[in-house]
């Protein structure tokens, strides 16, 4: 099984389908990953199978990594697109995740003004008023929703927290009041003999309704791109998600696809 992990603070910066030229910062352990998700796509791997036993970076590394990158790039006129914090697991988690994104505002705005600050999450952290505060100083603010059914999220995504529900997350999305990017992994196949397919029109319906009341900025939907760590997943067509795409679109909403 080939997964990825990231074993420094700051990596790339890498040519990524949605963000264009963007600088990854890792706010989980260099040896494994950290999530409040299991997701059976996850490119990182399972969580069980890729437990961490160092400590997450502090504050000040996390700060002095991305200076360090940072003058280097504009020694080397290499501007990126956008700074993102993604990396081994949910980034969220970090209990200095808003003073970290008060540090990345800063430099940002010394070394490359005209970047943007994204925050890739799978959204299990909004009970916390802090993290969604500091949330909604980023340009991009990506927040994941894979479906509308609380049993595929719980087949799919399948979350720590047992009391993790559609209800509860779509109640805390629409608090951003519009100010934030939904970002939703269609696939298909099979896992454990049952199906997986998140495109049932149950699930499209009820995802167009969702997205109605949440108001995004911007919906970005994306299939499987790299091998996953469970097998019987399967990638949609460029044609199918564009399909998906045009539901939204229909709406209203500006959307980005990734095949």
């Amino acid at each position: 099984m080939a997964t990825i992990l990231f074993d420094s603070i700051v990596f790339g910066p890498v040519k990524s389908r949605r963000l264009g030229v963007s600088l990854g910062v890792n706010l989980l352990p260099p040896d494994g990953k950290l999530c409040t998700f299991n997701c059976i796509y996850c490119e990182c791997g399972l969580n069980q199978e890729r437990r961490t036993r160092s400590k997450l970076p502090t504050r000040q590394e996390v700060r002095e990594a991305l200076e360090k990158k940072l003058q280097t790039m504009q020694a080397g006129h290499m501007p990126p697109d956008v700074i993102t914090f993604a990396g081994n697991g949910e980034p969220t988690l970090h209990p200095d995740f808003p003073d970290i994104i008060e540090d990345t505002i800063k430099l940002r705005n010394r070394w490359f003004p005209k970047a943007k600050i994204a925050v890739l999450s799978n959204s299990t952290m909004l009970h916390k008023k802090e993290v969604v505060e500091a949330l909604k100083k980023v340009d991009d603010n990506i927040l994941k929703l894979d479906s509308v059914l609380d049993s595929r999220i719980q087949q799919v995504d399948v979350p720590n927290q047992p009391d993790f529900t559609f209800e509860r997350l779509l109640e805390q999305l629409c608090r951003f009041e519009g100010k934030l990017i939904i970002q939703t992994m269609f696939l298909k196949g099979e896992y454990k003999g049952i199906s997986v397919q998140n495109t049932t029109p149950e699930e499209l319906t009820g995802w167009i309704e969702a997205l109605k009341k949440i108001r995004p900025q911007q919906v970005m939907i994306y299939t499987i791109d790299r091998e996953t760590p469970v097998k019987g997943l399967k990638k949609l067509t460029r044609e199918e998600l564009e399909e998906i795409a045009e539901l939204a679109r229909k709406e209203g909403f500006t959307v980005q696809v990734s095949g």
